[in-house]
């Protein structure tokens, strides 16, 4: 199988690393060249502006969701015109009483070409397919509660 990887670099700007005192913010990079700045979240004192683990998380869920939708619709002949998502991940303290992603929430909305419907039901059976057959989704079932809808 695939081994995906990605680069992470911080460097301490302050003069001493103490607690409370430092910055989180540090930049990710995907294959070489695409960088995203990212930093702890903005109720751990976190930079708004940058893209924090927890969303990168729900990045991830969604964007693997959305491919496997995208693949079983293309199977079933189910012209998909557009798709959107809006993924909130939640925090609190897991069942061993440690800080956590609790639940990931995903919103999708899908759009089909002109002409073409599905029925709710059937597209609700589409999405829980897409979610038991994402890597993402298998790789959180048994830590993290995900809602779809």
């Amino acid at each position: 199988m695939s081994d995906l990887s990605i680069d992470l670099h911080w460097q301490r700007a302050e003069p001493e690393l103490k607690t409370g005192k430092y910055s989180n913010a540090h930049v990710v990079q995907y294959n070489g060249s695409h960088e995203i700045n990212v930093d702890a979240a903005p109720d751990w004192g976190g930079d708004p502006a940058n893209m924090n683990p927890e969303q990168a998380l729900a990045s991830a869920l969604s964007s693997c969701h959305m491919m496997t939708f995208l693949a079983l619709s293309a199977k079933a002949g189910w012209p998909v015109a557009s798709y959107h998502d809006h993924a909130v991940a939640h925090l609190g303290k897991n069942a061993r009483g440690q800080m956590a992603v609790t639940r990931i929430d995903l919103h999708p909305v899908v759009r089909f070409d002109t002409g073409f419907s599905v029925e709710e039901k059937k597209l609700e059976e589409m999405q829980h397919r897409a979610h038991r057959y994402c890597f993402i989704a298998n790789t959180l079932a048994d830590s993290v509660e995900v809602n779809i809808l």
